[in-house]
């Protein structure tokens, strides 16, 4: 869906989704504080887990969806940065990384000194592709804002996408108030709906490319004719000394995250040999969040394996007697277990071990597919797969046109990866207008048009008329915002007098040499 239809469905569609989330996820926040009890460890004959000391956690298999650590996963706890991966991931998917984002009030006013930025200055401009580093990597929250401006038309309406995605992923324990990760009353995840976005994420290879970074060079910029570096901060990602206790092969890529209520949070996506893992770590503290990221990662990988199910599963499709599936008979010579699904199981244990259920097929099944096959070990789903009828012709995909899905390759030519090979040029389509010429009759003006141009003319008068609406309901939307991030600044100043008169001091003179700059001062890095 091109940008333009995306900033209309979420300015019209997501309020309901919107408002009875925020609505639910007020009331059921749970405090900080208490680490949770590990579920994974009451299943019998699951294998015995690190120790961790976050409060909550989860390691998923992301072939699988299968919970292998289990603490707390369902609780809330504010997500800090990790939030990004969603901002990164609606991003990706609703700009062109050759998008030219010039920074406006809305993306310099997170320019603070509590909170993480590259120092973006009003009318400074890069390209997206250079935002999206900058906010993963450097987690420059100022930039989030921005993109979130640009992406969704405003800040609040690109929220409402990323509520929308939380939705499309089944992610029913998560919200987020804004694409930074700043503490919010109703800014909270779960660790299991975490894992379900950093899997999602992963998926892009635009954003693993990006997570995966070492570090990358941002472009020159009004305020930075040289352009500047940004440095990955995940230390499992980044650390190739094997004598450090942050050594981790199989670390790929992740995003690590910082606030005082939210503690120290980190995501971190592993692979080893074909195997894909995904562990969350919410409210850690320092250094140990990482060896705890680590401590999961190679329990996963060391403590279970990946079974494929079309090499083991027998029953259905194998034998003489017809089988009844949902009331049809059918010739298990005809039916097939959809190939390249696995089961996720502890190390000792067999496929045979897992228990088989028929389930009813979700929304969205092949078209023949009978059933879906759903594996449990121990009252732990561990993997599932279509049965299908091989009778069925289902029809070839076909290509996707334009640059929505083209395959990752170099962009201009630098061997630079994770663009796609063609992006589309600006979408939206010109307003067709019909030219007139004026003519006098008896001292009056009258406009004669073609029968055929007239259709044109009512639509083109239309859409002037809904431009307006929309810039109106912009304008608002943006008085609202700046009234909000004002609130948020007040509160943010009364926290800190709370705190003490000395860092409510220092938080007014840094935010008085933020103004200064903005006045006048160069970019400084």
């Amino acid at each position: 869906m091109n940008k333009g239809i995306y900033r209309i469905a979420a300015g019209v569609g997501a309020v309901v989704i919107l408002v009875s989330s925020c609505t639910v996820q007020a009331s059921m926040v749970t405090t900080n504080g208490t680490p949770a009890a590990v579920a994974t460890d009451s299943i019998v004959n699951w294998p015995a887990a690190p120790a961790v000391t976050s409060e909550t956690a989860v390691l998923m298999d992301a072939d699988t969806g299968a919970i292998l650590y289990d603490k707390g996963m369902d609780e809330y706890r504010y997500p800090a940065s990790t939030t990004k991966l969603m901002t990164l991931l609606v991003a990706i998917e609703n700009s062109s990384p050759k998008d030219i984002v010039t920074f406006t009030e809305t993306g310099v006013r997170d320019v603070t000194w509590d909170s993480s930025n590259i120092n973006a200055q009003l009318g400074e401009s890069m390209t997206m592709k250079d935002c999206w580093f900058a906010a993963y990597i450097k987690s420059a929250n100022e930039v989030c804002a921005q993109i979130a401006e640009y992406v969704g038309g405003t800040e609040a309406n690109f929220v409402d996408m990323m509520n929308q995605k939380l939705a499309e992923l089944g992610c029913s324990e998560s919200h987020f108030e804004n694409p930074s990760g700043l503490n919010g009353d109703t800014q909270n995840v779960s660790a299991y709906d975490m894992a379900k976005i950093a899997c999602a994420a992963f998926q892009n290879e635009k954003l693993l490319e990006i997570s995966s970074s070492v570090s990358h060079e941002v472009g020159p910029t009004t305020n930075n004719p040289n352009g500047f570096t940004v440095r990955q901060e995940h230390r499992l990602v980044i650390t190739e000394d094997t004598a450090s206790e942050f050594y981790c092969p199989e670390a790929v890529a992740g995003k690590t995250g910082y606030l005082l209520k939210a503690g120290n949070t980190l995501v971190t996506y592993g692979e080893k040999d074909g195997r894909r893992l995904v562990s969350v770590i919410l409210k850690g503290s320092p250094r140990q969040y990482f060896l705890d990221g680590k401590a999961l990662l190679q329990f996963g990988f060391d403590r279970f394996q990946n079974v494929g199910i079309a090499e083991n599963e027998t029953r259905y499709v194998t034998g003489e007697e017809a089988v009844d599936i949902g009331g049809t008979s059918y010739n298990p010579a005809d039916l097939m277990v959809e190939e390249g699904k696995v089961v996720t199981l502890p190390e000792e244990a067999s496929f045979g071990d897992a228990e088989l259920s028929l389930e009813a097929l979700p929304e969205g099944a092949p078209a023949n597919a009978v059933a879906l096959l759903q594996y449990v070990y121990n009252e732990r789903k561990v993997g599932q797969a279509y049965l299908l009828d091989k009778t069925i012709q289902v029809p070839a995909e076909t290509e996707p046109s334009g640059g929505e899905a083209a395959e990752p390759g170099t962009e201009d030519g630098s061997g630079e990866t994770g663009s796609a090979a063609q992006e589309p040029e600006d979408t939206e389509e010109p307003t067709e207008t019909a030219s007139v010429d004026p003519e006098k009759t008896d001292g009056r003006f009258s406009l004669k048009l073609p029968k055929a141009v007239i259709p044109g003319v009512i639509l083109a008068v239309l859409a002037a008329l809904g431009a307006g609406l929309w810039m109106v309901w912009i304008r608002k939307r943006r008085r609202e915002e700046a009234e909000a991030a004002a609130r948020r600044r007040e509160r943010r100043r009364q926290r800190l007098m709370e705190e003490g008169p000395e860092a409510a001091a220092e938080f007014n003179r840094l935010l008085e040499e933020k103004k200064n700059r903005s006045q006048g001062r160069g970019h400084r890095r």
